[in-house]
């Protein structure tokens, strides 16, 4: 019956997804995209993001070697920005945004990218994603790490990094979140992500991998094609608090999943990712018990490294829709290999 049209509910956004997996089967005249370039060179002085490299501010990068944190040179949040004013009508309502934005570089080298790096590379990311988290959120409600990877979903520079804005607000992926969450508690008892995941461990079909404290599925709602959702298997509210054991766990299956991606049509796969997690600032005395922290991954290739799947139309007039079933698409990931093609490459090269 999954084989056929039918909707799904997804929980966390309170909202439907068609799928159509018959849809795979017709014929595509479309656009084809370009695959990412292979030949990036290690170090270009001309590239902002490079170790010593000069950036648009005039301000020179240090010669890093592990992960670097700086401010936005063109910031979308500013932390002194001038009040809107009064609102003279209700539908023309506007109120203050300020914050902070930060880039920060995952490594030192432009041709890798996290699933290239050791482990001892990816935990540094993660520690760094833990401490900025704490710092910023002492003042920000919310404070959101996402990656951009690959130029299909925007990225504008090839170097492994991430951005980290800060916001006096609550954005409105997270208000839906936290209503959703809070919904959930307040009618059953327990966390809904939590309940998920357990859920998930049982029933298999859309598990891609898991290790003692961590899942990754293909989320049963899931609207791009190989959408995957990262939960702790321990009930956390935030990054920060992942213990030593769980941040060493966190990057190895973060490896395991990447690697999978890229090998799917072995190229460096594109994405956008985040952590949501329990809001901070004044929001840290509160009881946020009804959120479980988690990262969202939404890559937008579909059939092939040239065919990606496009929000337009009804998506954006009606509803989301996919091609493509959850368990489908988790099968596919799952009896990927964990040893990275170029790995690969290079060993049957020598």
């Amino acid at each position: 019956a999954r084989e056929h049209q039918h909707i799904r509910y997804n929980p966390l956004r309170d909202e439907w997804v068609l799928v159509s997996a018959h849809r795979m089967k017709r014929p595509w005249q479309g656009q084809l995209e370009k695959p990412p370039k292979e030949d990036i060179p290690r170090y270009d002085p001309s590239n902002p993001l490079c170790p010593g490299a000069r950036r648009a501010n005039g301000e020179v990068n240090p010669v890093y070697d592990d992960t670097f944190l700086f401010e936005n040179d063109f910031p979308a949040l500013q932390p002194d920005a001038a009040e809107p004013g009064p609102s003279e009508h209700p539908l023309f309502r506007a109120e203050s945004a300020r914050g902070v934005c930060k880039v920060m570089c995952f490594h030192p080298w432009s041709d890798v990218s996290l699933p290239l790096m050791s482990l001892a590379e990816i935990r540094a990311v993660i520690d760094k994603w833990a401490e900025v988290l704490v710092d910023l959120g002492n003042t920000y409600p919310w404070v959101q790490i996402f990656e951009n990877k690959g130029t299909m979903m925007g990225c504008s520079n090839p170097h492994p990094h991430c951005q980290i804005w800060a916001s006096n607000f609550l954005p409105n992926e997270a208000k839906i979140e936290d209503q959703t969450q809070r919904q959930h508690h307040l009618k059953h008892g327990t966390s809904m992500l939590v309940e998920y995941s357990q859920q998930e461990i049982v029933r298999k079909e859309r598990l891609v991998i898991e290790n003692e404290d961590w899942q990754v599925v293909v989320p049963y709602w899931a609207v791009w094609p190989f959408e995957t959702l990262l939960i702790p298997r321990r009930h956390l509210l935030r990054l920060q608090d992942l213990n030593d054991q769980e941040r060493d766990n966190l990057a190895s299956i973060m490896k395991k999943l990447l690697t999978k991606y890229d090998n799917l049509f072995e190229i460096s796969f594109p994405y956008s990712m985040g952590w949501h997690g329990a809001p901070t600032g004044r929001h840290l005395e509160e009881d946020c018990s009804h959120w479980q922290l988690h990262a969202h991954y939404y890559p937008p290739l579909l059939r092939s490294a040239t065919v990606r799947k496009f929000l337009v139309g009804y998506e954006m007039l009606a509803q989301s829709q996919r091609d493509l079933t959850a368990e489908q698409a988790a099968e596919h990931l799952r009896n990927l290999p964990e040893e990275h093609y170029k790995l690969k490459q290079k060993g049957a090269a020598q």
